[in-house]
């Protein structure tokens, strides 16, 4: 009996299953795709569940282009860290001072293209010390480069620099016993503007942002007007007393995530070397001495706290307890547990000793602990960056992207003729040795 074809509609019917039966296939495939994507991206950051807070950024692209100009005495050294390993991890190139400016782009001049590495060209991220000089980083720094600076509260950093700068800064070194009080008590017999170093003494933030800290406090237009000027220039002005709070802040503004802004505290004074404002009156004299930065500080303060309000409070704390938790489980991954801070004379490692800016001051460090005995295991080259000091970071990252610099040259030069012996291989760059100046 020949095979019999079913009826038209039974045809019909078994194609609409097979069909609903790849739709549900689909379906579910794609669910699983989206919960994957999902929890990977959990993984890469924290997203708030406080009910109304924004998405976490990471779903974009990380910024790579950054100007951040490190103002002095404003942990500004832990933040230049922050992007050093950014920009090794991302293979980002670096714009770092010539042989000539040490490791700072030959500060206190105004900032010049000149002043940086040709090593180091075309940079997407400096952060070094620098006055700054918006016209000259423009034509440095691409299009697309987001300028971010940090400020501390005046009083706290004037006490600072008197303590650290004490043997650089002439008005500091004039006062009788080294003492902060009588200078405050008349600064203007101590501090002569001329001299080179004369800004550690007076309205030093203001002189790092590319003003003029010795114009008359009296003028009602002059600061106002700068205030305007930083405010186009700069996206984000971190405040050093809110420290984590202005990661997260930063980690935002460049779609980072949360594991790129980890730290430890770095460049730091230890006991005996920090000073005591011993009274209202005292802090007072220096708001009054320093008047102009007083006001800066005050008023980028005040815009700090809008923009924490714009991403939402709780949200911004939320975050900030979550870079907290993450940075002691990285603490205890590299020390341990909370690091020991040490003085430089005890640090084993010398790639871990911070540099020290006279006798009369101590810089603290770390020292990563020991290796398992008999292991001869190297120390994590992580944890290692994490507590190098500005000037070892710098020097290593120079010579790193020197090697890079001469390979591509290697690679692209023209092979010589047959018959005619290569060149010898050029010795590597010779790099400086501890600044004699900080």
């Amino acid at each position: 009996m020949p095979y019999a074809l079913p009826p038209l509609h039974c045809a019909l019917k078994m194609m609409s299953r097979k069909k609903a039966l790849l739709l549900l296939l689909l379906v579910l495939s794609t669910l699983s795709l989206l919960i994957h994507q999902s929890a990977h991206l959990n993984c890469r950051s924290p997203k708030p569940s406080s009910p109304g807070c924004p998405p976490a950024p990471s779903s974009r692209p990380k910024h790579t282009s950054v100007t951040f100009l490190k103002t002095h005495k404003t942990a500004g050294t832990t933040v230049q860290n922050i992007l050093f390993r950014f920009a090794e991890q991302h293979n980002v190139t670096v714009a770092l001072p010539h042989h000539a400016c040490d490791h700072q782009f030959c500060y206190p001049r105004n900032f010049s293209a000149r002043f940086v590495h040709p090593h180091t060209l075309p940079p997407r991220i400096i952060a070094s010390h620098l006055r700054f000089q918006h016209q000259e980083l423009r034509r440095l720094m691409p299009n697309d480069t987001l300028y971010v600076t940090i400020l501390r509260e005046p009083v706290a950093m004037f006490e600072s620099l008197f303590t650290y700068y004490n043997q650089y800064c002439s008005a500091f070194k004039r006062v009788p016993n080294g003492s902060m009080e009588a200078f405050l008590a008349n600064p203007l017999a101590f501090y002569r503007p001329q001299e080179k170093f004369s800004m550690y003494a007076h309205n030093t933030l203001l002189y790092d942002l590319g003003g003029d800290n010795d114009h008359s406090p009296a003028d009602p237009t002059y600061l106002p007007s700068f205030i305007r000027q930083m405010e186009e220039v700069f996206s984000l002005v971190m405040i050093a007393e809110y420290f984590d709070e202005s990661l997260v802040l930063l980690r935002r503004l460049l779609s980072w995530d949360l594991e790129d802004v980890l730290y430890v505290k770095l460049n730091m004074r230890g006991p005996r070397s920090k000073g005591n404002i011993s009274s209202e009156a005292l802090a007072a004299r220096i708001r009054a001495w320093n008047g102009l930065d007083a006001r800066l500080y005050d008023h980028f303060n005040a815009t700090f706290w809008r923009k924490v309000a714009q991403a939402g409070r709780e949200c911004v704390a939320e975050e900030v307890r979550a870079l907290r938790r993450a940075c002691e489980q990285l603490l205890r991954r590299c020390f341990g547990g909370r690091p020991q801070l040490r003085p430089a004379t005890q640090i084993k490692n010398k790639e871990l000793r911070p540099w020290q800016p006279s006798s009369k001051v101590d810089i603290v460090g770390y020292d990563l602990p020991p290796p398992m005995p008999g292991s001869g295991a190297p120390p994590d080259e992580r944890c290692l960056k994490l507590a190098m000091p500005e000037v070892q970071y710098s020097r290593y990252m120079l010579r790193k992207q020197s090697q890079r610099t001469r390979r591509r040259a290697m690679l692209h030069r023209p092979l010589p003729p047959r018959g005619v012996p290569r060149p010898a291989r050029a010795l590597p760059l010779r790099h400086p040795t501890m600044p004699k100046a900080a």
